[in-house]
Formats: structure tokens, C-alpha cells, sequence
């Protein structure tokens, strides 16, 4: 069984003893821990709005609530902030079990839920602010096999936490020091299905062109592996005049095959396609924050061109229109065709370390128009600071309908790279920092950067190799990527020759 506990969350296989599997236990002291930092997290924010309400109520302004008056001793003071989170899972067969111990625990610390049922990850990350919360729990284990579930925590905007604030979790549920709410003051359970609330948003987007998808009549096949896409992305697709064929769509947690959306395991995904003459294949993961295309010809789209192919539309349209900055951010082990395709609209493309939250940090401070991961996460700020499936289906069916263009022949018009993933296995994880230093002397006449890892640019062939140590085991990953596959694969064998030549010279 394994437990993995990260400064993102709390991820596992359900079952075993307690702190070797994601157990009851488990989650009840995870899901404490997080409620019981929230007043940290939020600063004075929450008395500001207890004061401001409290103020609203008696006839004054905030600011004259708070200053002293001859009659103050008379004046009832404001009534603590009431702390209110949401709460969406995926379909698996756990979620139901984690979905009680989760509410059930956040009631018992005297916080009120909405909850959200069946949910995507972007709908519960639109949600804290459509209901007005102070955070989310997902419970999701994304792309991880049936077995597994995690708890992913988001702040009062619908976004990841940080590293301090996950850190600060993290001290806390290992502390064990629990004070839970009395009877009178435990939390309330409301119910509330966000769906149609994320597909108006969607369509409400102005890059969303509704009428050009409408006209252009597509056909597409879905492949939702058995969650929570099988509920909002026909409804999204229906409402924008797309023939939907759905693959896998009942919502039974058990899935029909791995649900990493990667070539692999979209073999039926792209049988059907060709079967039905579709126009597309789409593929999203339990949680459906991942996207994955599968051309007309039953040809994957490839993952890692999600996201470009969609900075492509948005920078296109900012161009057209004078929009600047025309900013794009992904991690550092994404394409360099974002890269290209950035530069070629006349904007500017930033990198920032592999993990979301790293990524929207970077967003957020660079303005970005688009940012996201190679693996097939669209991040989009007109709509939120977050993965979503669903933004990057309704923008990519916009230029392909601008484009009049099949799938297949629109990404022939994209810069062309292929990516090789390899690992260094090590039985001593600290020769790990010894290796990247060696290997930031070997390449020092080439670009490098050190915000991750360590990622070696080589310029002049458009090329680059990113080395990256794992969290969870003692491992380097390695991703290299080059204009041809063979040369891809070439530069990361030589580089984990490299590597190891370096471990035994030591």
C-alpha cells in the first residue's frame, strides 16, 4: 500500500495500516489540519468581513464598526467569520467514503460545506468563488489507477495552495494535536451541482466562438473513462452544436482501461474515431483538468500540443487585436513549440518549475495570456487559474473552426518536436545533487537553468534535457526533446550514460 504526502495534498491507495495506505485516519487528520490552519491562510480577511457584515448590519461602515465611541461598551461585538469550504470528487469507487469522512470532519470542526457531488477539478476550483468559500477539497487522484484517491486543497481563489501553506498542513496533521467544535457550533451541509454553472462560463469566454463550432457541424468521440467527464463534457459539447459519441462514459469509477489519457491507453479511442469518420477524438482523465486529442486519421494530436495548439488560437486573436502582453508560461519540462509558437505572435514565453501551482505563481506574475503543462493541462486566467478540459475543448474546436482545417493538417502547421522521457535509477539518493552539479559543469557553455533541476538548452539545434530528482524515490527523471525522435532519444541516452559514468567515477 502507499502514502504519499506532499505539500499539494495527500495522495494514496485506499486501504492497509494507518500511514502506509490512504486510511480513514488518514484523512480525518489531513482534512483537520487543513481546516484548522484556514484562519492562518487568510489573514485578517476573515474578521474584515465579520466586522464589515456585522457593521452593514447596524448601519455603519466597516471603518466606523471598528473605531471606539462613547457608547461602545454597548455595541455587540462583530460575530466570528463563518469559515465555509467545497467539496467535489471524481467517480471513483472511493470517492463516496472519502466524500463522508471529508464533510463529516470539516462539520465536526465547526465549518460549513457545499457540497458538490460528481465534480470536475476546474468546476470545484470555480466554485470556491462562485459560493463565496474560503477554500476546496477535490478528491481526486487525476490520472492514477482505480486503487488510489487523494485530497488536492485550494485557497479562498480556487488555486493550489503554496508551499509554505501546504508545509504548514503537513506539521499539523503530523502533530495530532486535534481540538474539534462543540455541538452547537458544528458545521453545516449544503448540496450544490455546479456543472452548468462551469459550462456558462465556458461559453461566456469572448475567444469561445460558439456560432463558427456551431456551423462548422463536428463530429467528435469522447472517451471519459468512467468519471465525472461523462457527465459535463457532453453537456458542454450539446450546447455547442457538437455530435458527441461517447466511449466509457458511464460514471462508475471503474475504469475501462489505464486513465492516463496517453496514446497507449486511447486504442479504442482511436479505432472509433476512424470507425465513425469522426472529426476528433477527445480524451480527459477522472478528474478531467488533463486533455488529449486523437486526430481524424486515429493519429494522436500528442499531448504536449494541447496546450500549444491553443496558445496558437489566443495569441493569434491577441495579435489581430493589439492585445499585449501577448505572455505565455508552461513548466520547464513542456515543449519548446509553445516557446516557438509564442515568439512567432510577437510575445514573450517564460518558464517556471514543473508542479500547477508553480506555473499559475509564474502566471500571475508575468500576466500570462495562457500558461499551462505538457500534459495536456490548458491554464487559461480569463476564466480561472487552474487545469480545465473543458476551456481547452471549447477554444481548440474554435480554431479548428476558424482554421477549416482537419485535425491532422492543423498540426502539420505547428512547430514539430518529439520528447523521450527517461529515469536515472540510484541506490543512494544522495549522489543526486552530485550528479546535477557535474552535469551543470560538463554543460556550462550551453544555456542552463537551475529553477528546477537542471534543464540544458542547446540553442543552436533547438534542443534541451531537463534532469529533475523525484520527490518519492531515488531516481532522476530525464526528459530530453529534439526536432527528430531519434535525435530526442539519442540526447537523453547520452546524457544518462553521462550520469552514470559520473556515479562511478565517485
Amino acid at each position: 500500500m502507499t502514502l504519499i504526502k506532499s505539500i499539494s495534498g495527500i495522495r494514496g491507495t485506499i486501504g492497509g495500516p494507518a500511514g502506509e495506505g490512504l486510511t480513514p485516519m488518514d484523512i480525518v487528520k489531513f482534512t483537520y489540519a487543513y481546516c484548522a490552519t484556514l484562519p492562518d491562510r487568510l489573514g485578517g480577511a476573515a474578521n474584515a468581513a465579520a466586522t464589515a457584515e456585522t457593521a452593514a448590519q447596524e448601519g455603519t461602515t466597516a471603518t466606523q464598526a471598528t473605531e471606539p465611541t462613547a457608547d461602545s461598551t454597548n455595541t455587540a461585538p462583530a460575530a466570528p467569520h463563518r469559515y465555509k469550504l467545497v467539496v467535489g470528487r471524481d467517480a471513483r469507487l472511493s470517492g463516496e467514503m472519502v466524500e463522508q469522512l471529508v464533510c463529516g470532519t470539516i462539520v465536526s470542526c465547526g465549518i460549513d460545506v457545499v457540497k458538490c457531488g460528481f465534480a470536475s477539478t476546474p468546476t470545484t476550483e470555480l466554485a470556491v468563488k462562485m459560493a463565496g468559500a474560503d477554500g476546496g477539497i477535490i478528491i481526486t487522484a487525476s490520472h492514477n489507477p482505480r486503487q488510489w484517491n487523494a485530497l488536492k486543497l485550494l485557497n479562498n481563489q480556487g488555486e493550489f495552495l503554496t508551499a509554505a501553506e501546504g508545509q504548514a498542513i503537513l506539521d499539523l496533521a503530523e502533530k495530532g494535536d486535534f481540538d474539534f467544535s462543540p455541538v452547537d457550533t458544528l458545521g453545516k451541509i449544503t448540496e450544490h451541482d455546479f456543472t452548468d454553472e462551469h459550462i456558462d462560463s465556458v461559453l461566456a469566454l469572448e475567444a469561445v466562438d460558439a456560432p463558427a463550432i456551431r456551423k462548422a457541424g463536428f463530429k467528435v468521440v469522447l472517451d471519459s473513462i468512467n468519471s465525472v467527464g461523462g457527465i459535463i463534457m457532453p453537456r458542454l459539447l450539446e450546447r455547442l452544436g457538437v455530435e458527441c459519441i461517447t466511449i466509457n462514459g458511464e460514471p462508475t469509477g471503474d475504469f475501462a482501461h489505464n486513465p492516463e489519457p496517453l496514446p497507449k491507453n486511447l486504442v479504442e479511442l482511436s479505432e472509433t474515431v476512424v470507425k465513425t469518420g469522426a472529426d476528433l477524438g477527445i480524451s480527459v482523465d477522472p478528474d478531467v483538468d488533463r486533455l488529449a486529442f486523437i486526430c481524424e486519421n486515429g493519429q494522436p494530436f500528442v499531448e504536449e500540443y494541447t496546450l500549444v495548439s491553443v496558445a496558437d488560437y489566443l495569441l493569434e486573436r491577441a495579435e489581430k487585436q493589439g492585445v499585449t502582453p501577448r505572455n505565455t508560461v508552461s513548466n520547464l519540462s513542456s515543449s519548446r513549440a509553445l516557446r516557438d509558437v509564442t515568439e512567432a505572435h510577437g510575445g514573450t514565453y517564460f518558464a517556471a518549475a514543473v508542479g500547477e501551482v508553480n506555473v499559475t505563481t509564474k502566471m500571475h506574475e508575468v500576466g500570462a495570456l495562457i500558461g499551462g503543462e505538457g500534459n495536456g493541462g490548458v491554464i487559461y486566467p480569463a476564466s480561472h487559474c487552474g487545469r480545465d478540459a473543458m476551456v481547452g475543448v471549447a477554444l481548440f474546436l474554435s480554431q479548428l473552426a476558424h482554421k477549416g482545417l482537419k485535425a491532422s493538417e492543423y498540426k502539420a502547421t505547428l512547430p514539430q518536436y518529439y520528447i523521450a522521457k527517461n529515469r536515472i535509477d540510484l541506490s543512494d539518493a544522495s549522489t543526486i545533487d552530485r550528479i546535477l552539479e557535474e552535469m551543470k559543469r560538463h554543460f556550462a557553455a550551453e544555456k542552463i537553468n537551475t529553477i528546477d533541476g537542471v534543464k540544458i538548452d542547446f540553442e543552436a539545434t533547438r534542443q534541451w534535457v531537463h534532469l529533475r530528482k523525484s520527490n518519492t524515490e531515488p531516481i532522476i527523471r530525464v526528459y530530453s526533446e529534439a526536432t527528430t525522435e531519434e535525435q530526442a532519444v539519442k540526447l537523453g541516452n547520452e546524457v544518462v550514460a553521462l550520469a552514470y559514468s559520473i556515479i562511478e567515477q565517485a
